[in-house]
């Protein structure tokens, strides 16, 4: 049993792993992959997990990890600062989305409890593929994405309440009345002292943690909270996500909170991989097919319900018709809380699997449609509306583009660095990034930024690349440098790139594809440290940029190499060997004895002689000339196996 459950384990991570190496390219959402592997290898596709529930159990705790780093972003003042919008819009959908299709599926003669789980899981559209939408498309900060942002935070507070008196639903009539309100009791009860209690214990434990500077004692902390949080609520009969919630809510407040979400975020991401990999397996493709016209009727009902009723909330509230038509469109789908809500309701018994299959179908229709809808809205509604929606971001960085500017492939700290001097000096600049966080955090701060793949030509347009006047390579990646550079020369070989890396091994590769400038970090750092050095030591600040200019001149050939030690690596961390600094003594016998150091041609097997010392007096650079006498030292620069090959050379001819 045991190793059937590893091997079942192992198909699952390993069919995981193929079908997300597709997914990113083909810019599908790993939610999206995650389904399409679970009913590929579930029980309805090829079968190679039979039992979906031997993993069912590891699944649930996808979802307790998912609340926990929610409970980590919730914050009070936020929620103050949107509650027009949260407890407007917000509450007014899922309150009437919950009403509405809770009231036809009663109309069905379905009983109200399971219409209540159908109706909390349609009211729920998905955080993860709106917000990466959203941020891709630069509609964040438009008047419609703050409403979407909005209601996805109230909901995604609705769905924490969802899931708590999930556990209540077994009975029918007066019992489960009673038992929602015992529910809420209890939940109200169990907040309360966490609030207490949990201010007084987490902080002081966290940091006495902290001060032993392990990192697995870290991470263990992290995950026994998680864990001890679920538990407790398990315990009381109520839901552990609600209990990993509020534990990642009294953590969320803490200096400690970004280390903690950087260290479960691998967990929560494969847990929750395997829980919508679960979602996948109770799907079956021959029912699916045999109900394809009624998946089709639900998806394109409920979201044209949903949708109308997010559009009818924004107009009460004052917004334009076009802002309320984007936000509907942007909040018409259903979400990941939804499939969670499914899957425990069903675990609970208040909902079949017949429509447990249908809805999973619809609501994986619908998110998969929601990215394209989000891209062709703009479009039509300007007919709707012709009054521009508010600035929007994409107009001001279409604007920005067509005057002379900087653009910046990278705003990470080396990024925003040379950002923050622009400003200064008042020179424009857009950048260009891949990190959806980063992008959605720098438009908010009002930086002018491109969400996307730097190396994409159509991006580096969009960017302004015609009208540019530097392009820096901000990141410290030389293959993708190259590809940029390989899009950018063909249509401005006259615009000056400055490329960053982290050493020199591949300049004359950089400078071939037309780089400008390389500025190795390392070896910059080095020439920083060297010329506070000599400062402090009284040289006079003239002759310590002499020096600085010289190296940068000769290529940074005086810094190349080190001598090595026994800890030291011979080659990086992608496996590249590394340059090191080897001395060499020529006995009586060497070979190398009454030769001419040119003669020698060490500089075909890629050595370079650093110096030669004869005696007490060392030379820097011999020159070929030079006759080798017995005892002499020779400095060589070169890679292990090079240096290896010289010393033979010299030695034994």
């Amino acid at each position: 049993m045991a190793h059937g459950l590893f091997l079942e384990l192992l198909i699952l991570l390993a069919s995981s792993l193929a079908v997300l190496s597709l997914c990113y390219p083909l810019r599908i959402s790993p939610i999206l992959g995650y389904i399409l592997v679970g009913l590929l290898i579930g029980p309805g596709g090829l079968g190679w997990i039979s039992r979906p529930e031997s993993v069912a159990q590891l699944a649930e705790f996808g979802v307790v990890f998912l609340l926990f780093s929610l409970g980590l972003e919730f914050a009070l003042p936020r929620m103050r600062a949107m509650r027009r919008l949260v407890l407007g819009i917000g509450l007014g959908q899922v309150a009437l989305t919950l009403a509405v299709f809770g009231g036809i599926a009663l109309s069905l003669g379905i009983s109200w409890t399971t219409s209540g789980v159908l109706a909390a899981a349609l009211a729920l559209s998905s955080t993860a593929v709106v917000s990466r939408e959203l941020t891709r498309n630069h509609q964040l900060h438009q008047r419609f994405g703050q409403i979407a942002v909005a209601v996805l935070l109230f909901q995604d507070l609705a769905s924490v309440f969802f899931l708590a008196i999930l556990p209540s639903l077994g009975g029918s009539g007066d019992a489960v009345v009673s038992s929602l309100l015992w529910t809420v009791a209890k939940s109200m009860a169990l907040l309360g002292g966490l609030l207490v209690v949990g201010p007084r214990v987490l902080p002081p434990l966290f940091s006495g943690v902290a001060r032993t500077r392990i990192e697995e004692l870290f991470v263990l902390a992290v995950l026994v909270v998680i864990l001890a949080a679920a538990a407790l609520t398990q315990l009381m009969g109520l839901s552990m996500a609600l209990g990993a919630f509020m534990a990642g809510m009294l953590l969320g407040e803490s200096h400690f909170r970004h280390q903690i979400e950087a260290e479960i975020r691998p967990f929560r991401d494969v847990l929750l991989g395997i829980f919508f990999v679960a979602v996948g397996m109770l799907i079956q493709p021959a029912q699916l097919a045999a109900q394809l016209h009624w998946v089709l009727l639900l998806t394109l009902g409920f979201m044209v319900i949903k949708g109308a009723l997010v559009a009818g909330l924004s107009r009460l509230m004052g917004e334009s018709r076009r802002t309320a038509l984007l936000a509907a469109v942007a909040l018409a789908q259903g979400g990941e809380f939804g499939f969670a809500l499914l899957t425990l309701g069903g675990a609970y018994g208040a909902i079949s699997s017949t429509q447990q299959s249908l809805l999973f179908s619809s609501i994986m229709l619908s998110m998969m449609a929601t990215p394209m809808l989000l891209n062709a809205a703009p479009r039509w509604t300007r007919r709707v509306e012709r009054a521009p929606d508010g600035p929007a971001d994409t107009a001001f960085l279409a604007e920005a583009s067509k005057e002379p500017h900087v653009i910046l492939c990278g705003f990470g700290r080396v990024g925003q660095a040379i950002a923050r001097f622009l400003q200064r000096e008042q020179i424009p600049y857009i950048a260009i990034d891949s990190d959806t966080l980063r992008v959605r955090e720098a438009l908010v701060a009002g930086e002018s930024v491109l969400f996307g793949d730097s190396r994409q030509r159509s991006l580096l347009r969009k960017a302004g690349l015609m009208h540019a006047r530097l392009l820096v390579i901000a990141f410290n990646n030389d293959k993708d440098a190259l590809r940029i550079l390989e899009e950018v020369r063909p249509l401005r070989p006259d615009l000056p790139v400055l490329v960053r890396t982290s050493d020199d091994r591949h300049w004359e590769a950089l400078q071939a594809a037309g780089a400008t400038g390389i500025v190795p970090e390392t070896l910059e750092s080095s020439l920083m440290l060297v010329s506070h050095v000599l400062e402090l030591l009284g040289v006079p600040s003239d002759r310590v940029q002499e020096h600085i200019q010289q190296a940068r001149h000769e290529r940074y050939r005086l810094l190349h190499g080190y001598l090595h030690g026994e800890r030291s690596k011979l080659a990086d961390a992608r496996g590249n060997p590394l340059e090191v600094v080897h001395p060499v003594v020529l006995p009586d016998t060497a070979h190398a004895v009454n030769h001419r150091l040119g003669d020698l041609r060490l500089d075909q097997i890629g050595v370079r002689v650093q110096a030669l010392r004869r005696g007490s007096v060392t030379g820097q650079d011999p020159s070929d000339d030079v006759h080798l006498k017995a005892n002499d030292t020779l400095v060589l620069l070169g890679t292990a196996s090079q240096l290896e090959r010289a010393e033979q050379r010299l030695l034994g001819g």
